[in-house]
């Protein structure tokens, strides 16, 4: 079976017969409800946090959100057949829609926490000429990042089509300044194989996170960073030099001179 970012822009895929077969499916609302069960489990978020639903979709997971510690929740979908239909079903969430691909448009500090489930592998498809899946990813984080309060927490399960697709998330992620890493349940199951992006604005550490019984890999992701105060000058300067390289600036090269102190002249 093709992949359905594959077959046609979200947008257009998720039509008003897709959009309503694709909600009344118990299968699907069995899928959707454990991986957004899972999602908070990594998170640990505490009750009645005010969370972003990435890709909502018809309020499947938003009805998690409310039912599980009593969320205050908004969605954003660029399918209006899929908010239709939450609208039909009279989810307890706010919703918006609007292309993650073109940010986050909410003002810096909004929410305690995002969730995003099957969503942002369509930030790497460029469904036409002007859609640059690298500036794509870029925005989102960047945007997301910002509209986070500084401590705020993200769980992204997502279906990479490869490992180039994965580093480009994970690259886009630490870019915009994301601690965090990506975390595997069930790795040797072609089958039921997840991914799930799990990030913090600020340090992540295990008692920020519930990684219990689960490999998380760093292997080009965003990996935890020394705390800024740990942080010598040269490291301090390696990492700024490293995110501005990312960022397309022209950088001098590091040398065994990068960090140290100058002897003052005379």
């Amino acid at each position: 079976m093709s992949r359905p970012e594959i077959s046609a822009p979200p947008e257009v895929f998720y039509s008003d017969i897709e959009s309503k077969k694709y909600t009344s499916s118990s299968r699907v609302q069995h899928i959707q409800a454990a991986m957004t069960l899972r999602a908070l489990e990594l998170l640990q978020l505490p009750s009645h946090q005010h969370i972003l639903d990435v890709g909502c979709g018809s309020g499947l997971s938003g009805e998690i959100l409310s039912q599980e510690g009593g969320h205050v929740w908004v969605g954003m979908d660029i399918s209006l057949s899929m908010l239709s239909v939450a609208l039909d079903r009279e989810v307890d969430g706010d919703l918006m829609l609007a292309d993650i691909g073109a940010g986050v448009p909410f003002r810096a500090g909004t929410f305690d926490a995002v969730i995003s489930i099957s969503a942002i592998q369509w930030l790497c498809n460029a469904d036409h000429s002007e859609a640059d899946p690298k500036k794509r990813l870029a925005r989102f984080f960047d945007t997301m990042y910002a509209a986070l309060r500084r401590g705020g927490k993200v769980a992204c399960q997502f279906y990479p089509r490869d490992e180039s697709q994965t580093a480009s998330i994970l690259n886009a992620a630490k870019t915009a300044g994301f601690s965090g890493g990506l975390v595997i349940d069930d790795e040797e199951s072609k089958k039921n194989k997840k991914y799930y992006l799990v990030l913090a604005v600020g340090n992540v550490t295990t008692d920020d996170i519930n990684l219990d019984g689960v490999k998380i890999d760093r292997s080009g992701s965003a990996k935890v960073r020394k705390s800024k105060k740990d942080e010598t000058k040269k490291e301090y300067i390696i990492r700024k030099k490293e995110l501005m390289r990312k960022r397309g600036k022209l950088v001098a090269l590091d040398s065994q001179f990068t960090g140290r102190k100058r002897k003052p002249k005379f």
